[in-house]
């Protein structure tokens, strides 16, 4: 289908420029980490506590969001979006907030150190450190010590993808669920190996033109890009690794790594749900999800994390 008319309103209302400008990640951010809903706008939570989390390679800000008052609670990690090099707590805070209230789990969104002041692994390195701590922290946090999900959007959506193989080899902890927002799997752009990238790679909000100029950020140094930790869809053993739901936008680049990834961890026998949806673009997630096509999509998340 088309890309949806309000969505195309935004778009139309972009400047096309040619060639097109350096980005700056100081200013990306600026616009970028500014939610679009003010507070009380948005999704109400019971609890929404501020905190900082000591781990062995740095301070990590958290937000953590509680649904209602409990015995006990699911815990899902949230691992935000923008590239390695933007986002922050607030930036997802429209997003976190009807995940966490639909699904029922406490949900930890976590302030990861950015690039390029922090490039590889910092962000890697964050996320998983402060999953093990949630898990190192039972009884505060009152977690039920059976279920813990990640999830996370685009570059959280990697985050995502790399913590639950970190974990699956290191043994510290145990990963019950994976979601994954049109995630960004793939950070080698030599090539467009995906027809997405061609197919959707200008005139989307990303441009694929300039993938390789936003992951330079995080990329500094001699990063191998087929490393798994940093292209989780360069892992050719996904076997034992959790349950998966995969979302996926059809006017976005990222659109076919996504889905060739739900269909490798399908073949190692992991569990997968998928879906894409029509006439939307990457990053559709909490900016359009007022709209009537794409509303399900925090209760198709819930649905998936309660799911045995």
């Amino acid at each position: 289908m088309p890309v949806h008319p309000e969505i195309k309103k935004i778009l139309d209302f972009i400047p096309s420029s040619n060639p097109k400008p350096k980005i700056i990640p100081e200013e990306h951010r600026k616009i970028f980490n500014a939610p679009v809903l003010p507070v009380e706008k948005r999704v109400q939570v019971y609890s929404v506590e501020d905190r900082t989390i000591p781990t062995s390679e740095a301070d990590i800000p958290v937000r953590i969001y509680t649904p209602k008052e409990a015995d006990s609670y699911l815990i899902l990690m949230y691992f935000h979006g923008g590239a390695f090099f933007s986002g922050n707590l607030e930036s997802h805070d429209e997003v976190v907030r009807p995940i966490c209230m639909e699904s029922g789990y406490k949900v930890i969104s976590a302030d990861y150190r950015l690039a390029p002041e922090h490039p590889y692994p910092a962000a890697l390195e964050d996320c998983y450190n402060v999953t093990k701590w949630a898990t190192e922290h039972k009884d505060e946090l009152k977690w039920d010590g059976k279920n813990l999900a990640v999830a996370g959007d685009s570059s959280g959506g990697n985050l995502v993808a790399a913590v639950t193989l970190m974990a699956r080899e290191k043994k510290e902890f145990s990963i019950t669920k994976q979601v994954l927002y049109y995630p960004s799997l793939d950070l080698d752009f030599s090539e467009f190996r995906y027809p997405s990238l061609v197919e959707n790679g200008e005139g989307y909000f990303v441009e694929s033109d300039q993938l390789a100029e936003h992951n330079s950020f995080y990329l500094i140094g001699n990063v191998d890009t087929d490393h798994p930790l940093v292209s989780p869809i360069r892992e050719e053993n996904l076997e034992n690794l959790p349950a998966a739901l995969i979302i996926t936008a059809e006017y976005d680049p990222f659109r076919d790594e996504g889905e060739l990834f739900a269909e490798n961890l399908k073949k190692c026998g992991v569990p997968v749900e998928t879906k894409r949806y029509e006439g939307a673009t990457h990053g559709f997630l909490g900016k359009f999800t007022h709209l009537e096509e794409y509303k399900d999509i925090y209760k198709l998340t819930a649905n998936f994390l309660s799911s045995k």
